[in-house]
């Protein structure tokens, strides 16, 4: 047997973000620094072992979640290494396949989260790994069964989970042209629509957030990535865990006025533990 390490390049450096790690960090650095905090000075910091990265599979058909085949992860500023144990516990329940390297080097949800990543664990870069997974279209029972699967992890102190998802993606290269006239502008129409999604998720519900999806059909890529975590938080409040959501940022692309445009929306929040 070969204990050849096996990597994934940065294959998205050097068109979707920068492959210079100079630069690369620099942008990162300026971008942090204009982040507000949200809470008060810490007098302790816990800082995660294990970073779950969860995105949606945007070009392969997968109907459950599939883990890497490789051992590394490359960024432009450091490698990343694949938690081959808690890789090993996920394989032998036997709910995940395996991607292929080029499924995985095709896939951009999972690789534009790995700089920020790198960045903001940089002085613990030798005391993490990551586990990334990719989420298929899975069906809201699947999503059930996923959720219970990783609720265990979520309730770890140690690990840090990390969902991807853009939110509407709107336009007729989208094939998605929901529009309220009562909101105004097509671009108020689409934010109305993303934070009533919004709104939902900030309930911690995971079936609210399934039904707002049945009836408008938004294009948030990371639906069934966001359903599972959903599902997770859901399993821990039986138990008895409080926590809450709560978005920090709401941005669009482009602002929409006609129907030749398109955009492309983003949102970013985080789930506390009380």
């Amino acid at each position: 047997m070969s204990n050849r390490v096996v990597c994934r390049e940065a294959s998205h450096a050097g068109s979707w973000y920068t492959a210079s790690g100079p630069q690369l960090n620099a942008q990162l650095e300026g971008w942090l620094s204009q982040v507000q905090s949200t809470k008060r000075p810490a007098r302790a910091i816990i800082a995660p072992r294990r970073i779950f990265i969860l995105g949606p599979s945007h070009h392969v058909p997968l109907s459950r979640c599939a883990l890497s085949s490789v051992d590394i992860y490359r960024t432009p500023l450091y490698d990343l290494r694949i938690d081959q144990k808690i890789y090993g516990e996920l394989w032998k329940t036997g709910m995940f396949e395996r991607m292929t390297l080029q499924t995985d080097e095709d896939e951009h949800s999972i690789e534009m989260h790995l700089p920020y990543t790198a960045k903001a664990m940089e002085s613990h870069k030798d005391e993490f790994t990551i586990i990334p997974v990719l989420v298929g279209a899975l069906s809201e029972s699947k999503e059930q069964e996923f959720g219970k699967l990783f609720s265990k992890y979520l309730a770890d102190p140690s690990n840090l989970f990390v969902v991807s998802s853009d939110f509407c993606h709107w336009g007729q290269r989208f094939r998605y042209s929901y529009y309220d006239e009562s909101q105004g502008e097509i671009y108020r129409s689409i934010e109305h629509l993303d934070k009533m999604g919004m709104n939902i998720i900030e309930q911690l519900d995971p079936v609210s957030f399934s039904n707002y999806l049945k009836k408008y059909h938004n294009t948030i890529c990371g639906r069934h990535p966001i359903g599972v975590l959903l599902n997770a938080i859901t399993e821990l409040q039986k138990n008895g865990m409080n926590m809450s959501f709560s978005f920090l940022n709401y941005a669009q692309s482009s602002q929409c006025r006609n129907w030749q445009d398109s955009s492309v929306s983003y949102a970013a929040g985080a789930l506390t533990v009380h």
